[in-house]
């Protein structure tokens, strides 16, 4: 018993050596994603802005659109909120957002103050719709092809080179593909 005491602190530390190597050199937003090839999960939840109006999967039907997970405690979605209203003004991008984990009212005053880049906004106060996607924390960005299936999952801050180098030819092969 007492040369198991001996090596237990020398295991643990080859465990969490092996660990922690694992995931040196990894890029942290590409985390993959159960999703990408499948149908948006079903949901049923409320608008942000008209909380009478119950929004679903179908949301994501007809068009490529980028969802957008976002909060307003989270200082990296304020970081590329500038970048998204550039999206959806100047390149035309259907964007939808999913307020994650947040409160209405100060979703609303952010919006009001930063502008809304969001051609809707799915409000999941609770979270149930980002555990769905498989969502960390925010900013998260998911490129959705206009069936409704996922082909993308981004972690981290969308910016014109994230836009240009990444989301853009994703979105690119799925008009060809569609």
């Amino acid at each position: 018993m007492k040369r198991l005491m001996l090596f237990l602190p020398l295991l643990v530390a080859l465990v969490v050596g092996v660990v922690l190597f694992a995931g040196i050199g990894k890029d942290p937003t590409k985390l993959e994603s159960a999703l990408v090839g499948k149908p948006v999960p079903a949901f049923s939840l409320k608008d942000l802005k008209t909380p009478s109006r119950t929004l679903d999967e179908k949301l994501f039907r007809g068009e490529i659109t980028l969802l957008n997970v976002w909060g307003t405690w989270c200082p990296s979605c304020r970081d590329e909120h500038d970048d998204l209203m550039w999206l959806a003004r100047e390149k035309k991008v259907a964007i939808i957002g999913l307020n994650y984990k947040d409160s209405r009212d100060d979703a609303l005053v952010w919006l009001d103050k930063l502008g809304d880049p969001y051609r809707s906004i799915i409000y999941d106060p609770k979270g149930t719709l980002g555990f769905d996607l498989g969502v960390y924390g925010a900013p998260e960005t998911f490129v959705i092809d206009a069936s409704g299936v996922v082909r993308y999952r981004h972690v981290g801050v969308v910016n014109g080179e994230v836009w240009e180098q990444v989301l853009l030819p994703v979105i690119n092969e799925a008009r060809e593909n569609g």
